[in-house]
């Protein structure tokens, strides 16, 4: 089978949407296209530094590029660099797999104080975005606001001493940051009970490996819903951990009705329970209550007009996959399936025109970085590694695109 097929997104979504539709066609021509000078997105800038068994799913994606054909095209941003109407009548299908990089707000009172920070602004940072703003005092005692993955990866994070990052690849300055931090304690609250909790348990006991914290967990209730009992089982083999100087403290039940602060500053958040009305004391609130889409990209109108949204066709030859799809949940792995099912609806659709340029429409675009691009990147991050690191990533784009582009001729 024949065909042009652009993906906008070279994160775990289109990269295993790629995967699939070579398996599936391997005469296709498939493009990967991103706004960053570097594949992979959300696994490179989004999976936590000290999970690299998480990132080394990009030894897989890497042979989409090496074996299976596709094509990558970095540093090229839809809507300012390129049209989704121009790729549209380039390409034979277009997919749409940007995710949903956006923090969603609080919503109540106070949310705009400083010291409110999104988990996606503070994470950026922290794993080296380019884009990223720089790393906020925090205070001694943060509050986080959620009970998902990334709050629980933030919280890991911000929880341990600098020795306990060795394998990372945390950079330099955010590990600085985080060692002159001065943490004392930190308070995660959620809105559902305990047994509704969105986290991993796997998560939750990892917390057991951190020195220098004492854990505590407050009103965790009971439940006999099997997967319930789970996330009780591994709440209850934290509490209680540790003696450190460091207090990490579960809260549950807890609605945020307001962020109270004093000179435009954070001072405590306001909650609703069923117990009525709580004050708490903190710093900083770091929210991970989810995440929108960039706004330059309509997807509510999209979504909503689509032909068949739950499977991804939003119209005749543009498709949507990942988070942009579903929205902000379900993990890396649970990507490929949704890929995989996505790859045949589209392998179904397919009527290839020859008469459709494809690629051809980005020659003599200049400052563009394809995959042999970023392959320099990413052997200079990888030599002459820090001590306890295993990358150290390139900071800047005009580093990258430099870097990318080192030892290229043209003409």
């Amino acid at each position: 089978m024949s065909g042009k097929i652009a993906i906008v997104g070279a994160g775990p979504s289109g990269c295993y949407l790629a995967q699939s539709l070579l398996k599936a066609a391997p005469d296709l021509e498939v493009d990967l296209i991103d706004a960053l000078p570097v594949p992979y997105g959300l696994v490179r800038y989004g999976v936590a530094a000290d999970h690299q068994g998480t990132k080394a799913v990009t030894r897989q994606f890497a042979r989409v590029f090496e074996r299976q054909g596709a094509r990558f095209f970095g540093c090229l941003r839809l809507g300012d660099d390129v049209a989704l109407e121009d790729l549209r009548a380039a390409y034979d299908a277009v997919v749409l797999a940007t995710g949903m990089p956006v923090d969603r707000p609080l919503g109540i009172p106070g949310d705009d104080l400083a010291g409110v920070f999104g988990a996606g602004r503070l994470t950026r940072a922290l794993y080296d975005h380019p884009d990223a703003e720089t790393l906020p005092e925090l205070g001694a005692h943060p509050l986080i606001v959620g009970n998902g993955n990334v709050a629980i990866d933030l919280l890991r994070l911000l929880a341990k001493d600098p020795d306990e990052l060795a394998g990372s690849d945390l950079g330099a300055g955010p590990t600085d940051w985080l060692a002159g931090a001065g943490i004392e304690s930190l308070t995660i609250t959620g809105r559902s009970p305990a047994a509704a909790a969105k986290f991993d348990p796997v998560m939750i006991k990892e917390l057991a490996k951190l020195g220098g914290v004492s854990i505590d967990v407050v009103g965790t209730g009971a439940s006999d819903e099997p997967d319930a009992v789970k996330t009780l089982d591994a709440l209850a083999s934290i509490a209680g951990h540790g003696s450190g100087a460091r207090n990490v403290t579960f809260r549950f039940g807890l609605t945020p009705a307001e962020v109270i602060g004093s000179q435009g500053q954070v001072r405590a958040v306001r909650f609703t329970s069923d117990a009525g009305d709580e004050t708490i004391p903190c710093t900083s609130v770091l929210t991970a209550i989810g995440f929108d889409a960039d706004p330059d990209l309509p997807r509510d109108a999209l979504l909503e007009s689509a032909t068949d949204a739950g499977a991804g066709a939003l119209a005749p030859g543009l498709y949507a996959t990942g988070w942009f799809r579903r929205g902000p949940r379900g993990t890396i792995p649970e990507n490929r399936a949704d890929a995989q099912a996505l790859a045949t609806h589209i392998l179904d659709d397919l009527t290839a025109d020859p008469a459709k340029p494809g690629r051809a429409i980005f020659e003599g675009r200049t400052g563009l970085v394809d995959y042999d691009g970023w392959c320099r990147i990413d052997a200079a991050e990888t030599e002459a590694l820090p001590e306890g690191r295993c990358r150290a990533k390139i900071t800047t784009r005009e580093e990258m695109t430099r870097l990318a582009s080192k030892g290229v001729t043209t003409g």
